[in-house]
């Protein structure tokens, strides 16, 4: 084996360890958001490790029956969106919870489980230059934050800059949005 072969040989092995990473002792609350004209879409994604998977079922299985119910699973959901915060321009929005999506139980307590929230929320109108500040506090005490935003389908929208604490749980988009140009295009 040649040296090229070995450096690439290497890079695969540490490529594949850092995939099989699993946060055993965080609860991974993964935020994706994409913007358009007249609303936000959101989807988090969380991931309970296994070191801290039973304590937080016992927040969403709320009668301690050992199985989480589509009540149970929708009354989550809407503790979690009301664990955050969305504001455009500093008005406050009110997601809307659009689905929620459960693994298996054995999944969540293995630490491989994740929830699924999709939310949407209205925007109003606004000026050329906008500003969209999310924040996320649920289960601060075990979570560990991520938070980005998908490339805009809307060819009048361009993301000026996004910007996060340390921790991910707060973030801010700034953004352009030109209705002019995009009816005119139209």
């Amino acid at each position: 084996m040649n040296l090229k072969h070995f450096a690439a040989f290497a890079i695969l092995l540490a490529l594949a360890g850092y995939c099989s990473a699993h946060r055993l002792d965080e609860y991974l609350q993964a935020t994706i958001l994409s913007v358009d004209k007249d609303h936000v879409q959101g989807s988090i994604r969380l991931v309970p490790g296994v070191a801290v998977a039973s304590a937080v079922l016992a927040s969403i299985d709320t009668n301690s029956d050992g199985a989480v119910s589509g009540a149970e699973q929708r009354a989550y959901a809407l503790r979690v969106l009301a664990d955050t915060s969305l504001t455009v321009d500093a008005t406050r929005l009110w997601p809307s919870l659009v689905s929620v999506k459960f693994p298996e139980i054995d999944d969540i307590k293995a630490g491989l489980g994740t929830i699924h929230i999709e939310f949407t929320a209205a925007l109003p109108p606004g000026g050329f230059n906008r500003r969209l500040v999310f924040e996320n506090h649920h289960q601060r005490r075990l979570a560990a934050y991520l938070v980005n935003c998908l490339v805009p389908s809307d060819p009048a929208i361009r993301i000026v800059a996004q910007n996060r604490n340390a921790t991910q749980s707060h973030y801010q988009l700034d953004y352009t949005q030109n209705g002019t140009r995009a009816a005119a295009a139209r």
